[in-house]
């Protein structure tokens, strides 16, 4: 660091310069058809140089790798290539975070345990999940993960963050008397809820004996559709990535603050918190890759975009105060409760190809691999089908649960009921 460091202040072109290192620490399980077969422990270093060339008005950037095995020469060379590249490189000019320095945590009970005794409770609360007759996990991999960033540059600014995050993988499979049928699941979290991991892990287990057991509806379906936390999360995402300063600063986004994105409200309203940490979330930091802390903004208050927020060149760009790229996105719960959907007919998605969202063309819509079609007093898996439906209209009737849920970058509803939804 000292040598990078020396270096990168000594050269003639380089006008300011930020280094990034994250080291990870693993402890990784890996089972096949509930046998331990391999336990591995990891430890990785990555660091990332950025070299910064005042030129012409302009501000350029690159950056490079150092490795263990990069020599003292090499190095040299590396920033010489950087700061040419940089020079080629015509951003308007923006300033680096300022003289911040410390040491921070991000709130984990990962802290309180063993990496081997928590990985073995998690593994536990995994296979415990499946209660299920001709379903097993056919391959579960488990890794938790202890990051360490630092970030320092040119400025005087040197911070480092300590976080945790852990990640199943697994393969569940059901074995049925014509054929087997397997899903994909990844769950990522940075705190130990056994409950809710058994819960998450029970849920897929029951999907892929749904998936099996799934048929095409021999007639058109004419009923409201529940969104869970996975599509909910990217409805919700797009609307915030509309309001980052990246896509206002390159024109690419629709709303503007001040902007109705409820225009004829007749459902919840819809509010919006973007967050630096969020309980359970992986995305939970202290601070930027520029270093830059990070709290919390609202930017959408019933309905209506009131904020932006982003990066801090972007920011500056704006003539916004940079709130630093904050990676959690915290939605206001609704009206609605369990008990509004008893009883009701609706078709709830529980896994699709991929949601679509288009503000342009206002449109929502995708094809749906598993949903389960409730008349009332029947629930009925179905798949082979596909919804569309005009978003503006979809947003300003949408019914948002009462009940929060904590999806990796996400906290918010659990649920949410979409009207005017064709299905076919």
């Amino acid at each position: 660091m000292n040598q990078i460091i020396e270096k990168l202040a000594n050269h003639a072109q380089v006008s300011d310069y930020k280094i990034n290192i994250s080291k990870k620490s693993s402890f990784e399980l890996f089972f096949v058809k509930g046998k331990l077969e391999t336990v591995r422990r990891t430890d990785t270093c990555d660091k990332e140089v950025t070299v910064y060339v005042d030129h012409g008005g302009f501000k350029g950037d690159a950056q490079f790798h150092v490795y263990p095995s990069t020599t003292e020469d090499q190095l040299s060379q590396l920033i010489d290539e950087a700061a040419q590249k940089a020079l080629l490189i015509n951003n308007k000019p923006y300033a680096l975070p300022v003289g911040q320095q410390g040491y921070y945590q991000v709130e984990s009970n990962f802290s309180e345990y063993d990496s081997a005794e928590l990985a073995s409770i998690i593994a536990k609360t995994v296979f415990d999940a499946n209660t299920i007759e001709n379903a097993s996990l056919n391959s579960v991999e488990i890794f938790i993960n202890k990051h360490t960033e630092r970030i320092c540059n040119s400025r005087g600014l040197d911070k480092t963050q300590e976080k945790y995050t852990a990640m199943v993988e697994a393969i569940p499979t059901y074995n049925g008397q014509d054929q087997s049928v397997e899903l994909y699941e990844q769950y990522n979290f940075n705190a130990l809820d056994a409950d809710t991991l058994h819960r998450e892990i029970a849920e897929k287990m029951a999907e892929v004996q749904a998936r099996y057991q799934a048929v095409t509806p021999d007639s058109p379906l004419d009923c409201p559709v529940v969104l869970n936390k996975h599509e909910l999360s990217q409805l919700f995402m797009n609307i915030a990535y509309d309001l980052n300063y990246g896509s206002v600063y390159s024109h690419s986004n629709l709303f503007k603050k001040g902007d109705l994105i409820q225009s004829e409200r007749a459902g919840d309203p819809i509010g919006i918190i973007m967050a630096g940490e969020a309980a359970g979330s992986v995305r939970s930091a202290k601070f930027d890759s520029d270093g830059l802390s990070l709290g919390k903004i609202r930017i959408v208050e019933n309905g209506k975009a009131v904020n932006y927020f982003g990066a801090n060149r972007f920011g500056q760009y704006l003539g916004e105060e940079p709130t630093g790229n904050l990676g959690c996105i915290c939605v206001d719960c609704g009206s609605m409760t369990e008990a509004d959907l008893n009883h009701a007919k609706y078709l709830e998605i529980i896994s699709m190809s991929g949601l679509q969202v288009d503000f342009y063309n206002d449109y929502i819509g995708g094809e749906i691999r598993l949903a389960y079609l409730h008349d009332g007093s029947n629930m009925i898996p179905v798949t082979g089908i596909s919804v569309s439906g005009k978003l503006g209209q979809v947003l300003n009737n949408i019914r948002l649960s009462d009940s929060s849920v904590t999806f990796n970058s996400y906290t918010g509803p659990a649920k949410a009921v979409l009207q005017g939804m064709k299905i076919f």
